[in-house]
């Protein structure tokens, strides 16, 4: 999932949820490093935190940087013309209040498959000869993130002591997964959804994810949270050139 701001340094989207200073570092997994050295930590990584920060993915910075344009290019159009390209059924563009557990403000997003296969019709009427364009760049990260998270899972499966080794990663590539790819967007909100100083509140309420990983990245957007086993939220710097990965359900 890849969650996108207004394109403002100063928007920011939040959870509703109170956080505790920290000088608590979560897990850092680079894989770049020899994997009998950095399976331990990952593994712990999921145990004790649930969640870790990735680095040296193998997903190109130019690539990150070109889905990142092409999205800001659609949600910056007006509402008539994003909405052709909805509703989600279960794919495409949706605009609606979140949630309804703490959850705050608007969000538009993207729901696409990651089938590499599909022609993404929707999309033809918005962008015209430019929805091809559109089409290759999202299936090229997708396939560069999806390479990412079957490395994380094949290490955790190895970790684990789980056989087969592709026991997890498999499930990610099998052509009838139900593994979706979330562009979410957060417009500028209203005063009702602004706090006394003028910032905006917006984001989703604490939750769990029920998938078994969850990878996300945001364009250097600050507003993520995670909870610790001893009751406190820390905050978790943006970094638009990494991958977070959050253990989901399934996988606990």
């Amino acid at each position: 999932m890849v969650v996108l701001s207004k394109p403002s340094p100063m928007e920011q989207f939040t959870t509703t949820a109170t956080t505790t200073t920290s000088t608590t570092l979560f897990p850092l997994i680079d894989l770049s490093e020899p994997p009998e050295s950095s399976k331990t930590k990952l593994v712990a990584a999921c145990e004790e935190f649930g969640f870790f920060k990735v680095i040296n993915h193998g997903v190109p910075i130019e690539l990150m940087a070109e889905l990142e344009y092409e999205a800001l290019k659609f949600f910056s159009l007006p509402l008539s013309a994003k909405a052709k390209a909805g509703p989600p059924d279960p794919f495409g563009y949706g605009n609606n209040k979140i949630g309804r557990k703490g959850d705050v403000g608007l969000v538009e997003y993207l729901l696409l498959t990651t089938d590499t296969q599909s022609d993404y019709q929707k999309f033809a009427s918005i962008f015209g000869e430019a929805a091809e364009k559109f089409r290759c760049v999202v299936n090229e990260y997708v396939a560069a993130v999806k390479k990412m998270a079957c490395e994380v899972l094949e290490m955790v499966a190895d970790g684990l002591k789980i056989q087969a080794r592709d026991v997890l990663s498999k499930m990610l590539m099998d052509e009838e997964s139900d593994s979706v790819f979330r562009l979410n967007y957060y417009p500028s909100c209203s005063p009702e959804f602004q706090d006394s100083g003028g910032r905006n509140l917006i984001g989703f309420g604490e939750h769990t994810d029920p998938q078994i990983i969850s990878v996300l990245r945001s364009n250097d957007t600050s507003g993520l949270e995670i909870y610790l086993k001893d009751g406190n939220w820390i905050s978790v710097p943006p970094d638009q050139y990494s991958f977070f990965v959050n253990v989901g359900d399934s996988l606990q």
